[in-house]
């Protein structure tokens, strides 16, 4: 059995998660804790896998060395220590054939390749600044909002841990205070219009999910934690592909849906 090292609520490891469900290959799923997560794994023998984030314009120091040290997701294969999940992407598609994450077509290959790079690169990062922005303006979402949603509770099951630590984790990891939300907010409709055309075009959000869906869909999820965002996706096929993937749990999709009646 595989084992799947990961951050709760990371949708960077969710990434990983989906591609190993898709797979159908039985893991064991290793939760580690935020900001130990590069030593704990190198310790275990993974690398950083290359690695260069980039917060905004900023490289903090926190994000060089998780470039150096070790990054999540990790996966462990009989013996193999896969970083990324760029690479756990074609280590799976290498062992287990089918489902393909990839299209057998050359040409239908390099666009998912384009979508998935384009998620890894920039979506990604803009997620993790879109929701760490919004938890600093409205305190409120790291004690209920984050205790669960379409990737369960996020970062620390603790609502005191998660009030306290991920503003930290916002200003010294990834750049992020309360003057940066109307500048990070601003570039997440271009990013719902690129993701509607690759949708359009079938690059992503056909009947056979590939890579660059399981890498866009949790980006998706981690900024629809955010309630006052909800307008930006609403009837955007956007908002399709990840209820697709990751619906909101029940309870809280009703919540939602009487709290946007009533006002």
């Amino acid at each position: 059995m595989y084992k799947l090292y990961v951050i709760p609520g990371s949708h960077a490891c969710r990434s990983g998660i989906l591609m190993l469900e898709h797979k159908g290959v039985p893991y064991r799923r290793v939760d580690v804790v935020t900001l130990t997560h590069p030593v704990q794994v190198r310790l275990r023998g993974f690398d950083a896998g290359s690695q260069t984030r980039v917060a905004g314009a900023r490289r903090t120091l926190p994000l060089r060395f998780g470039d150096l040290v070790g990054t999540v997701p990790a996966l462990a294969a009989d013996g193999e220590r896969i970083s990324t999940n760029h690479g756990i992407a074609r280590f799976l598609d290498e062992r287990h054939p089918e489902p393909s994450l990839f299209p057998a077509d050359p040409e239908q290959r390099r666009a998912v390749e384009e979508a998935e790079r384009w998620a890894n690169e920039r979506l990604q990062m803009a997620a993790r600044r879109i929701a760490l922005a919004g938890a600093l303006r409205h305190p409120s979402m790291l004690t209920q909002g984050s205790a669960d949603g379409r990737m369960g509770y996020l970062l620390y099951r603790s609502a005191l841990a998660r009030r306290l630590i991920i503003p930290m984790i916002g200003r010294l990891v990834f750049a992020v205070d309360r003057t940066t939300d109307r500048e990070v907010l601003a570039e997440l409709p271009a990013m719902l219009d690129r993701i509607d055309d690759r949708i359009a075009d079938g690059v992503l959000g056909g009947a056979q999910l590939n890579a660059a869906d399981f890498m866009v869909a949790p980006s998706l999820a981690l900024i629809l934690y955010r309630p006052d965002v909800l307008p930006l996706f609403e009837g955007r096929p956007a908002l399709e592909l990840v209820d697709r993937l990751l619906p909101e749990p029940a309870g809280r999709a009703s919540a939602d849906v009487s709290s946007r009646a009533s006002a």
